[in-house]
């Protein structure tokens, strides 16, 4: 079974009960599915669980090339020479990430309201950014743009490999067979 998942603002990505925040178990009530990956508390979108352990093994590790397409909006106007170290990889520290596909896109059509909305300064533009990789490492997308000196605001996790949040609203979800 594959279960593809939007998971809103604010929810952690466990089962177990968190003391601060709603967890999986609070919109999906099915024994032994697991999530193949994981999205931060402050990021959105699309998340597939599963009860196929080495499905989602498959689709969780890096070594299998799953493209993930994410949605972020950024602080500032980046143009595309701003960009360019993203396309390049971007040296974090404790790891160089792998050349991403980025583009600026208009905001995404339908995109649900973010609950709650993000800080906007007036002052300050805001840019909507297409990022595709295959990592997906701890916060990388929001440490990407923060270290070209454009930091995440809003973070949505589009798609995985062939599967999309397409016709999924925050909270909702969908079984897939597999």
């Amino acid at each position: 079974m594959l279960i593809l998942f939007n998971k809103p603002f604010g929810v952690v990505c466990q089962f177990s009960a968190h003391e601060n925040h709603p967890t999986l178990k609070d919109y999906i009530a099915m024994p032994d599915v697991y999530a193949a990956g994981r999205l931060d508390t402050d990021s959105e979108g699309l998340l597939i669980l599963t009860d196929d352990g080495r499905l989602q093994h498959r689709i969780a590790h890096p070594k299998h090339k799953e493209i993930k397409i994410y949605w972020a909006q950024v602080e500032g106007a980046p143009d595309d020479e701003a960009l360019s170290p993203l396309r390049r990889g971007v040296d974090l520290g404790d790891f160089v990430t792998q050349p991403a596909q980025v583009k600026i896109i208009a905001e995404p059509a339908n995109l649900w309201a973010r609950v709650p909305p993000i800080r906007e300064r007036k002052a300050i533009p805001t840019t909507w950014l297409e990022i595709r990789i295959s990592e997906g490492k701890n916060r990388q997308v929001r440490r990407m743009t923060a270290k070209i000196g454009f930091p995440t605001l809003r973070l949505i996790r589009y798609a995985i490999g062939a599967h999309t949040l397409a016709g999924l609203q925050p909270g909702e979800f969908k079984i897939l067979a597999t």
